[in-house]
């Protein structure tokens, strides 16, 4: 198994591969994650609909998948928030006296995995893919997942890591695998 490219998102700074390739003076993800899409001109408008999780995952996903045929790439994704972000808005918008009239388009967020859902729509993958809770990253363990994932041939490459967001703390690393 071998890592070919990698992508890390925090403290409002994008780097491809150990190079910056966006930095922002943004204090705040939602602004942070519209400069960054704007800046590295996706055209995907359903990025603008989607949780902060999803959108985290889908930049850092985003610069690695951006370029070359990846339908026979699988996903793995962990964190340790699962999507408590999003979970404590649509709960909010439950609680409300005034308002109360729980958004399906929030709700539809309230899993992790729905993320790798997003990438898979976004780059047609149609392979194996996962989301683990787990209370840090457990390298070995998503090392030794991925592998099975390539030994089973059921993909070629897997873009696994860790896509941590809860309220303004956010942290993506995300490898790209090949056999």
């Amino acid at each position: 198994m071998k890592k070919t490219d990698f992508c890390q998102i925090e403290a409002s700074k994008i780097a491809l591969n150990g190079d910056l390739i966006f930095e922002s003076n943004s204090e705040h993800f939602a602004e942070f994650s519209k400069e960054a899409y704007k800046f590295l001109n996706i055209d995907y408008p359903k990025f603008h609909k989607m949780d902060h999780l999803s959108k985290l995952a889908f930049l850092a996903s985003e610069m690695i998948l951006k370029n070359g045929d990846h339908s026979r790439t699988a996903l793995v994704f962990a964190n340790k928030s699962s999507s408590l972000d999003t979970d404590f808005k649509y709960q909010q918008s439950i609680n409300s006296s005034e308002n109360f009239y729980p958004s399906p388009a929030v709700f539809v967020y309230t899993l992790p995995n729905i993320c790798v859902g997003e990438i898979s729509i976004r780059h047609q993958l149609q392979t194996e893919n996962a989301f683990f809770v787990l209370d840090s990253f457990d390298e070995d363990f998503i090392n030794r997942y991925a592998q099975q994932i390539l030994d089973s041939g059921k993909a070629e490459k897997v873009l696994y890591g860790w896509v941590e967001l809860y309220q303004e703390s956010y942290q993506a690393f995300v490898y790209l695998l090949t056999k």
